[in-house]
């Protein structure tokens, strides 16, 4: 993102670009205005849903739509005409809307609603950065709350902070580099955890490591001093040698690798423009970068070099991910689409999987490569079939900025976090199974 759009950054009331939340909607409709004190606090104390309740017609957020004098499929119109995606490039979402995209069969039911629990409240600090949402197991859930990083257990139910940057964070082991006197007031502006390890990465370059099964936190570090420095995304992988390391992708044009055990920076590539996203592929020889240009790189992980370019998106692009097989990756773009490109032959690309109104700013493949999830920066998540050739999705569909999506490593739970000053919440959905065994007892 350029500088300018970080000095666009606070909290998301100002960022909406013209969409109404959810309670400004129940302002506009109520029919007596002498009873809407009493209606707001009725909304405001709605309670979780079950997927018992939604089987029997409650809506999955707990929206009471009997209450307010507009239809849910009316409201839905209504957002969709009035939603202005954010682009840095003007028009180039209305470029995209004049092509023609591959045709998607709606109505697949591959993840089914489990359970929204309203004790969550992720949030959003970045309006353009959304992987504020981390899943490392079915059970349990990472993400951003305020100035918070909270812990989300849905099997005990359970909603407890890991880590409160709003104070002062003081390592509490010693590595080379590590910063003593720690941060005060971090912002964060991206997170990642895996396998009992968070980072998280801050607005002015801040990297804060942490140990999930230790008390404290294990290393402070900038990656730069430059003034333009926020880390844009942030990603754990194993590396090549068995231990886990992780990238970082920033503003300053830079993106970094470090080893996580010893919390050393290994390597550090520059790049022509501020870069957005990174993400390794499975054999750990290629690098996606993608950020503030309409062409995506794919790069040498070991020297930093461009093996290759990809050029088709009309905007900026904020997200990527890698097929488990090694072959194909996703981009996601403002220009409202998620491009799927064949790391043999970069002149086209796979495919073209366009957003129903907004830019894809998450995008991730299942662990067992089955499907591709992209969310849009509210509403939507889209969740295509990558057996079938991306022709087939299913459509999760609900009011709400997503502050990010994840799966769990077992492919078998679905997060998604929605920030809403009224209806904000954590959306659990469970993978849908055949159990055909069943059927032969019948």
């Amino acid at each position: 993102m350029s500088y300018d759009e970080v000095g666009q950054m606070d909290h998301m009331e100002d960022e909406r670009d013209g969409v109404d939340s959810m309670d400004e909607m129940n302002e506009e409709y109520y029919a007596a205005e002498d009873e809407i004190l009493d209606d707001y606090e009725m909304l405001t104390k709605v309670t979780d849903t079950s997927a018992a309740q939604a089987r029997k017609g409650k809506d999955v957020q707990g929206i009471p739509w009997d209450r307010l004098n507009i239809t849910r499929e009316n409201y839905r119109l209504t957002r969709l005409e009035q939603y202005r995606n954010y682009e840095s490039i003007p028009s180039s979402g209305e470029a995209i809307d004049k092509q023609e995209c591959k045709p998607t069969e709606k109505g697949s039911n591959y993840f089914e609603f489990f359970h929204n629990s309203r004790l969550v409240k992720p949030t959003i600090l970045h309006f353009q950065l959304r992987n504020l949402v981390w899943a490392t197991s079915k059970h349990d859930v990472y993400l951003i709350s305020s100035y918070s990083v909270m812990h989300w257990s849905s099997l005990l139910q359970n909603l407890t902070e890991v880590l409160d940057f709003s104070g002062q964070i003081v390592p509490t082991e010693k590595h080379p580099g590590s910063l003593s006197e720690g941060f005060t007031q971090t912002q964060v502006s991206t997170l990642a955890v895996k396998d009992r390890f968070l980072v998280a990465g801050g607005f002015h370059g801040e990297l804060v490591g942490k140990c999930l099964d230790k008390p404290g936190v294990s290393f402070c570090a900038r990656t730069t001093f430059q003034e333009n420095a926020i880390t844009n995304a942030i990603e754990i992988f194993n590396s090549s040698s068995g231990g886990l390391h992780f990238t970082t992708s920033n503003n300053d044009c830079g993106v970094r690798e470090y080893d996580m055990e010893r919390f050393q920076l290994l390597n550090q590539f520059s790049f022509p423009w501020p870069v957005n996203h990174t993400s390794v592929s499975p054999d750990r020889k290629l690098l996606t970068v993608v950020g503030d240009d309409l062409d995506g790189l794919l790069v040498d992980a070991r020297n930093g070099k461009t093996v290759a370019s990809f050029m088709g998106h009309q905007d900026y692009s904020f997200a990527s991910a890698w097929h488990p097989e090694g072959r194909i990756f996703a981009t996601g773009n403002q220009d409202k689409t998620c491009r799927v490109w064949d790391s043999r032959n970069l002149s086209l690309p796979v495919t073209i999987l366009k957003g129903n109104m907004g830019a894809i700013r998450s995008v991730h493949f299942s662990s067992d490569g089955q499907f591709l999830v992209m969310a849009e920066p509210a509403d939507f998540v889209h969740i295509y079939s990558t057996k079938a050739d991306f022709k087939r999705r299913q459509e999760i569909d609900f009011f709400g900025e997503i502050s990010g999506v994840s799966l769990s490593p077992d492919d078998e739970s679905l997060y998604i976090g929605l920030w809403d000053r009224t209806y904000a919440s954590l959306l659990h959905y469970n993978r849908r199974h055949t159990y055909g065994y069943l059927d032969s007892l019948m």
